[in-house]
């Protein structure tokens, strides 16, 4: 009995044992899920900067046109002036005395014509000698306008409206003839020169629309955009040939006088483009120095795609070749999925997208 007892026990474990363990059901394995987006195609506006030096319209030397003492200073450094102010004035007693030098001769010459006239009238002496007296009297007032002209070189005047430099001598300075007392720029209107190298040159050269290239801005050396545009003007004739660069420049107003010769900004020329392809930086890769995209097809598989860049703005590409605008670029985790991958997509609209990357930016 007990040997059958031990029998049916062990029998009973064998049926029951498996029943006590849980069935284990296969497990599905889920696609990953993420972001797509197209193209977003808009007309833009790509900007080029370019380092600028920014001179006066009109900048002179204004030197001494008579040897002496500089008796009197009537300005200031940096001072604005306005045109025929006094600026300088040079002893002009020497020429005040030569003046009235001239001023009697000339008189003595007139008097002596005056008597001539009258014998010649009456015969008494020839029409030559009259006419040598004539060219006494010519001579004396020749003489007496060149005093004049001498002793107005005393008194030096602003030619223009102008922003004074250095005062290069001082009251009491002799100074001889040629001597610098100052340099005297123009600032309202300011020519700004910049370099573009030779495939700028031919792209802005050869465009339909290098009309609206003309318009530029300035952007001055603490980062601030200068409030008045600036509009190209001339080209210059030739190429340098050691920098392959040729020169540009464009003309500012300067009302406020706010740019001063001498200083340095980045001139910004605008490139228009119509309906340019722009996708998110952050949507792209790069592979030994070429850029890809991930492309998700209908059925949701990933491809990757070699896309070539036009040009570059604040977080977004402009795209030359490779994509169109109904193509679904992936926009995350592109470290995480594999060429030929099905997935999971959300689609984002590619304004808000573009939207999103601007307020970012502007943070």
């Amino acid at each position: 009995m007990t040997q059958r007892l031990l029998i049916t026990l062990g029998l009973l474990a064998m049926v029951t044992l498996p029943s006590c363990h849980p069935k284990t059901e296969a497990k599905v394995e889920e696609k990953p899920h993420y972001e797509v987006t197209v193209p977003l195609q808009k007309d833009t506006q790509v900007p080029q900067k370019y380092v600028a030096q920014i001179h006066s319209m009109r900048r002179i030397e204004l030197r001494s046109l008579e040897n002496g003492y500089l008796e009197k200073v009537y300005v200031d450094e940096g001072q604005r002036v306005k045109k025929g102010q006094m600026m300088f004035k040079l002893k002009a007693n020497v020429y005040e005395a030569e003046l009235k030098k001239y001023e009697a001769e000339a008189r003595a010459a007139n008097i002596e014509y005056q008597n001539t006239k009258n014998l010649a009238d009456n015969d008494i002496v020839s029409k030559t000698e009259l006419a040598v007296a004539y060219a006494k009297l010519e001579k004396a007032r020749a003489e007496v306008a060149l005093a004049k002209t001498h002793l107005g070189f005393t008194d030096i005047r602003a030619p223009f409206n102008g922003l004074m430099d250095h005062l290069e001598a001082r009251e009491g300075s002799l100074l001889e003839e040629g001597e610098l007392l100052t340099t005297l720029s123009d600032t309202s209107k300011m020519w700004v020169y910049f370099n573009v190298s030779e495939s700028e040159y031919l792209n802005y050269a050869t465009r339909a629309d290098k009309k609206n290239l003309k318009n530029v801005s300035l952007e001055m050396a603490n980062g601030e955009l200068f409030k008045y545009p600036g509009v190209i003007q001339t080209i210059e004739g030739e190429f340098d040939n050691e920098t392959g660069n040729i020169e540009m420049r464009a003309t500012f107003p300067n009302p406020e006088g706010l740019l001063r010769h001498g200083e340095t900004g980045t001139v910004i020329m605008n490139f228009p483009y119509k309906n340019a392809l722009m996708i998110p930086q952050k949507a792209t890769f790069e592979i030994l120095d070429k850029k890809f995209v991930f492309v998700v097809d209908e059925h949701h598989k990933v491809s990757q795609r070699e896309i070539v860049v036009a040009e570059e703005l604040p977080h977004l590409y402009i795209v030359k070749s490779g994509l169109t605008s109904k193509d679904k670029v992936l926009l995350e985790g592109l470290r995480k999925v594999r060429d030929g991958q099905e997935i999971e997509v959300e689609y984002e609209d590619p304004k808000e997208v573009y939207g999103h990357l601007t307020e970012v930016h502007a943070e």
